[in-house]
Order: structure tokens, then C-alpha cells, then sequence
């Protein structure tokens, strides 16, 4: 019975979960015509085209190298006794404590995977600064990863031992407490993380009061899309790249600019990117992925509990049931196998998105020359492939292609809308 409620459950979510996206999702949008696209990438120079793929090309082995070996890596120690094994050997100085293990063999079991394919990302690093996008040193590039697996180690410690104090003192309806929790966490987070995280990574100063900052408060008035603020994060000691966001949820939102736009870009161009980012909040997109991440959680929770009835698995990972802190790598390795088959359809989705903000952009501004020559200057100066391969961008883009948003631009200037 306990099962069956389980499984009945879990088809409501998912049921709701399809119902939230097919309303809130933009599935059909007008593609951005192909000679447009052809054109625009005929008017960027060439060299700056050259460049660009040249480095995405050096990126590409250590990228595509770094998820195949971290999946290898979470399937060995969810698939294998060893994961079981680090988990014990972590809670064995606090006398094998439930709570221990959970939390400590979590954290082992990570840092395994992040250990073996830390190589990979150094040299990413020694690409990206060799090609001026970075402009770290190898001290502050250890610094900011030391501050994310602080981060990680936090809210991954504070969600382990949540979800095993519930699988420990509710045994068979851990599911359902569980999936409640695990959806009230990612709002939770949806809600902090711009507040108690952002500022780990970056230090956020007030835009001085000037025509820039003025025209930035106005136009989000004139959106519908009140902000508490225009903040310029110091994004420079990092990146050559260029961007500007809307971060946190009302009384918290702000709009956020990076430094090397102030410098690299036109005020006009700063003012097209900001309302892009107005369009996200205009149209609840933060809202829409917290609603269906957590949903998207919740089931994920119960599908685990339901998976947990399969003792081929178990016996694999050397575990009684998967409530049990010596599954975690079990766990781990069904959560990258999950992000693997559903990466592209999130990609997908985040295109959509995208698209519509970019559209948001064009109305808002009227000024579909100034979003072109952003959307060259963003490509040009953080050395984006303007037209990238097919398949690449179909399984990995979360984003049109730059000849795809200033095709769109061309076509919104036709009236084609």
C-alpha cells in the first residue's frame, strides 16, 4: 500500500509537472530565418569569428573529457561497492554515527569525483587565460574553488543530513516527507542564494547616480518590474567576459552589471541587455524554474524511493536500502545518469526562454540595432562561436546562437513579430 501511494503520488507530480511546463513554457517560437542568420555571420570579421572557434575548439577534449569522466567516476561508486566503502570509512571516527556518514561520506564521495577531474579544470583555466577571457591567477583560481566547494559542501551537508534524518526516523514514509522537504529547499534556495551566495563569489557596489543608472531604474518602472536597486559587480579581477543579470525575487531584486561591461560596452548596449534580463522577471521565468524544480525534485525523491525495490542495485552498491547513507553513491550516480538524458531537453527549454527575453528586449527598447550590435559586441568579447556545430548546440546551447539573436533582431526590424 505504502508503495502504491508512493507510485500514485509520483504520477500526480509528474502530471502537474507537464501541465506547468505545457502553460508556462514558450514551445512554439518563429526560428530566426537561416539567411538572416547566413548574413549576419558574413558581417562579423572574420578574424573574430576565426578566434572564437579556434578557442571553443581548445575547449572542447578537456569540456566533453570532464563529463565523461566525472559520469565514469559516479557510476563506478554508485555501481560498486566502493562507495559504500567511503561512506563507512568517513563515519568511522564518530563510531560509524548514521549522521556522520550521511554527511562526511557525502562529502567524500564528491570530492572523490572533483579530485580526479580537477586536472581538467586547470587546464580549461590555462586555456581561458591564454586566450585573455580570464584574468586570474592561479592563486585566486584556487581561492574561488576552494569558496565553491565551501559553498557545495554547505548546502549539500545541510540537504544530506535533512533527507537521511528523515529516511532514518520515517523508514517506509520517507518519501513523502522527503519530496516535501526537497521541493521546500530548492524555493528555499531560489530566495537566498542571490542574497548569501553571489556575494562569496563577487563584491556588489551601488551604480553611482548618473544618466546610465537613471534610464536602468526607469525602464524596469516602465516594465512593470520595480527594482530595489542597480548594483555593478566586480567581475573584472575574474573575466574579460561581459553580462548583466536580474537577481533575487521581489523585495530582493536588483539588477546586477558587470564592471567590463561599463567599459567595454555602450551605455545603449548596457540599457538592451538589462532589458533582456527585465524579461526573465517580467515573465516569471525565476519563478517558473522554481516551480518546476521543485516539482521536478519532489518526483525525483519518490522515483528514488520506488528505485529503491530493484535489489540488483542495492547488491551493486553494496547497500540494504536506499534510505541508507551507504547508498549515497548509488544516489549520486542516478542523479548524473538523470542529468545526462534530461540535459538536452533542458537546453532546449532554456532556449525557448531565452528567445522570448529576447523578444521582451526588442519591444521594450524598440531598438532592434542596439540589440544586434550587443548581441555582436556579447559574442565578439567572450569569444562565442556565432554559428556553431548542429549537434552541439542542440544537446548543449542554453542560449540562441549570436547569429541567431541578431537574425531575430533583422527579422523584429522587418515587423516580423
Amino acid at each position: 500500500m505504502n508503495r502504491l501511494w508512493a507510485a500514485g503520488t509520483l504520477a500526480v507530480l509528474l502530471i502537474a509537472l507537464a501541465v506547468v511546463a505545457l502553460l508556462v513554457i514558450p514551445w512554439h517560437r518563429p526560428p530566426a530565418p537561416r539567411p538572416d542568420q547566413l548574413d549576419a555571420l558574413r558581417q562579423l570579421p572574420a578574424d573574430k569569428v576565426a578566434r572564437a572557434r579556434e578557442f571553443r575548439s581548445e575547449l572542447r577534449p578537456g569540456s566533453y573529457a570532464s563529463m565523461i569522466l566525472g559520469l565514469v567516476i559516479a557510476l563506478v561508486i554508485g555501481l560498486t561497492p566502493i562507495g559504500a566503502w567511503l561512506v563507512t570509512q568517513a563515519g568511522r571516527p564518530f563510531g560509524g554515527h548514521w549522521l556522520a556518514q550521511a554527511v562526511l561520506g557525502g562529502f567524500l564521495v564528491v570530492l572523490v569525483s572533483e579530485v580526479v577531474t580537477l586536472p581538467l579544470a586547470a587546464w580549461r583555466h590555462t586555456i581561458v587565460v591564454r586566450y585573455g577571457i580570464s584574468t586570474q591567477s592561479w592563486g585566486a583560481w584556487s581561492v574561488d574553488l576552494l569558496k565553491s566547494f565551501a559553498v557545495g559542501a554547505v548546502i549539500g551537508g545541510l540537504a544530506l543530513a535533512g533527507f537521511y534524518t528523515v529516511t532514518h526516523f520515517a523508514p517506509r514514509w520517507w518519501w513523502a516527507f522527503g519530496a516535501a522537504g526537497a521541493a521546500g529547499l530548492v524555493v528555499l534556495l531560489s530566495f537566498v542564494l542571490p542574497v548569501l551566495v553571489e556575494p562569496v563569489f563577487n563584491k556588489f557596489t551601488p551604480m553611482p547616480d548618473g544618466p546610465l543608472r537613471t534610464e536602468l531604474i526607469q525602464l524596469a518602472a516602465r516594465d512593470g518590474v520595480p527594482v530595489k536597486d542597480v548594483l555593478v559587480a566586480d567581475a573584472s579581477r575574474r573575466t574579460k567576459a561581459v553580462n548583466a543579470y536580474v537577481s533575487g525575487l521581489g523585495p530582493t531584486r536588483r539588477i546586477v552589471v558587470y564592471d567590463t561591461m561599463l567599459t567595454e560596452a555602450e551605455p545603449a548596449e548596457v540599457v538592451s541587455v538589462a532589458a533582456h534580463e527585465l524579461g526573465h522577471a517580467k515573465d516569471g521565468d525565476v519563478l517558473t524554474g522554481t516551480l518546476l524544480g521543485a516539482l521536478g525534485t519532489a518526483a525525483a525523491v519518490i522515483a528514488l524511493f520506488l528505485l529503491g525495490s530493484w535489489g540488483w542495485l542495492l547488491n551493486r552498491a553494496g547497500a540494504d536500502t536506499i534510505g541508507e547513507p551507504k547508498a549515497i553513491g548509488l544516489l549520486l550516480a542516478v542523479v548524473a545518469l538523470a542529468g545526462l538524458v534530461a540535459g538536452p531537453a533542458q537546453a532546449f527549454v532554456s532556449r525557448r526562454i531565452e528567445a522570448r527575453a529576447d523578444q521582451h528586449a526588442l519591444v521594450l527598447t524598440g531598438d532592434p540595432a542596439t540589440f544586434e550590435a550587443m548581441q555582436r559586441r556579447l559574442g565578439t568579447v567572450n569569444l562565442s562561436d556565432p554559428d556553431p556545430p548542429a549537434w552541439e548546440h542542440v544537446l548543449f546551447a542554453s542560449h540562441p546562437s549570436t547569429v541567431e539573436r541578431m537574425a531575430a533582431a533583422r527579422a523584429f526590424a522587418r515587423g516580423d513579430r
